[in-house]
């Protein structure tokens, strides 16, 4: 009997100590993964073409779904590949001026190399699935929201 309660208490230990340890790696991958998404969205407001690029898997898509304003049907009125969204970035599409640089990270889910992160903009919502790819936490894809009636303030490198 004494062995069993013995054996039961050390599993107890065994468990609370992988425990710990689960969320000592869930904090560190929660870290990572904010830092990707942070550094994905302030290269985006700053034009950091390179900043960008190296946290954007190869594979990368970012998509938008719209309305049109004569049907009221859904239109995919952006797709956008991981070259095309640096060269937006290099040209300063998303330059805004600091005051409007927000940028709320939630980790909203971490599974093994899988994970999806929520940015709160300035413009509206980013949706980001990321991936663990060679040891760091690289964005697949990206699906975002436009507040309605948020308009953009005039860009003084680019003229959209």
């Amino acid at each position: 009997m004494q062995r069993s309660l013995i054996a039961v208490a050390a599993l107890c230990v065994l468990c609370v100590q992988a425990s710990g340890a689960v969320a000592a790696n869930d904090a560190v991958a929660d870290r990572a993964i904010e830092h990707s998404a942070l550094e994905f969205e302030e290269a985006w407001y700053t034009g950091n073409a390179p900043r960008m690029a190296a946290v954007l898997h190869p594979s990368f898509t970012m998509r938008h779904v719209g309305t049109d304003a004569a049907t009221g049907r859904s239109v995919l009125d952006q797709d956008v590949d991981a070259n095309q969204l640096v060269e937006l970035t290099r040209q300063g599409h998303g330059v805004v001026p600091a005051a409007m640089q927000r940028h709320d990270v939630t980790v909203l889910d971490v599974h093994a190399n899988a994970a999806t992160a929520k940015i709160a903009t300035w413009y509206g919502v980013d949706y980001l699935q990321l991936a663990r790819w060679n040891g760091r936490w690289l964005i697949m894809s990206v699906v975002w929201g436009k507040t309605p009636g948020v308009r953009k303030p005039p860009n003084p490198l680019h003229h959209d």
